[in-house]
């Protein structure tokens, strides 16, 4: 559907709500296939009115750039942003630079629904397996080329859109093992809160139990301690954004919960063999070696 949608060529296309009082809780507002070579391009989120919406956008040549809360992302070619606004996020190209991307815009509580869940559990930024990205490049082209053109197939594009990306995210979470309530319950306090300062007695009050319960529960469902779990999910966290992000070391420590960057650097040499720098240096050099998630010896 990619090369459809390429060999359909540029173009943008607004559409206007639908008439009647009936709410479609996942809309689609607006399509495009663009490709931005060397000019003025930057949105802030903050300034696109108060009006809730999400923003999917996929690279598929060039790059742009993404300051989303903070952190500092490269959108390369296969990656897919994912936006909802107001937001604190802005995203622009580069001068002497190209970006070329397809794009929807869609509303709707569904639609944000569906969004917030990603974004909480990957972030803004995605890189889609072939059959996702044909699916969004279906919905994409469906909206821009006005095959959708009634309420109930914008609709319906819309929320293909978006359900594909809900399906690469969470497609496989039958699979995980089934754990008990207080763990998950536990376990979704540290996703929520990985950069925040968290102990372990605020996971047991997360979980409901008393603590000495809590430890012994969540070591057996699990098989490591909530601290040694807690310590890895941190330690996935700042992979990613050393691989995926420009961000400074020293705003991946606190974006992972540990509120001094020296620390965090010991922290991560001591568990991964190698300093953040050097991690980052060799995942993005060609041929470079990127270390397992799982934890060397300590």
């Amino acid at each position: 559907m990619l090369s459809e949608l390429i060999e359909h060529g540029h173009g943008m296309r607004r559409i206007a709500p639908a008439k009647g009082d009936v709410g479609l809780f996942c809309m689609a507002t607006g399509a495009g296939y663009e490709l931005r070579v060397n000019e003025v391009y930057s949105w802030d989120g903050l300034r696109r009115g108060s009006a809730p919406f999400v923003l999917i956008q996929h690279t598929i040549s060039g790059e742009g750039r993404l300051d989303y809360a903070g952190m500092l992302h490269v959108l390369r070619p296969g990656e897919t942003m994912l936006l909802t606004f107001p937001h604190a996020n802005r995203y622009w190209l580069e001068r002497r630079k190209s970006w070329e991307y397809f794009w929807i815009i869609l509303t709707g509580r569904e639609a944000l629904r569906l969004a917030g869940a990603i974004l909480s559990t990957e972030g803004p930024v995605l890189r889609p397996g072939q059959v996702t990205l044909d699916r969004l490049a279906g919905a994409c082209l469906a909206l821009l080329s006005g095959v959708a053109e009634l309420p109930g197939a914008i609709s319906a594009a819309a929320y293909a859109a978006v359900a594909a990306l809900y399906d690469e995210v969470f497609g496989t979470a039958s699979e995980l093992p089934d754990l008990p309530a207080p763990v998950l319950r536990a376990q979704r306090f540290v996703e929520e809160n990985l950069g925040r300062v968290v102990d372990v007695a605020m996971l047991a009050s997360a979980s409901g139990l008393s603590r000495a319960h809590f430890v012994r529960l969540f070591t057996a469902a699990v098989g490591q301690a909530p601290s040694e779990y807690l310590f890895e999910r941190r330690m996935e966290r700042a992979m990613r954004l050393l691989l995926a992000t420009d961000t400074p070391v020293h705003a991946i420590a606190r974006a992972c919960g540990f509120a001094d960057a020296n620390y965090f650097s010991k922290a991560f040499r001591r568990s991964r063999g190698v300093s953040p720098g050097a991690f980052r240096r060799a995942g993005r050099s060609p041929g470079g070696v990127v270390l397992d998630p799982a934890p060397l010896a300590r």
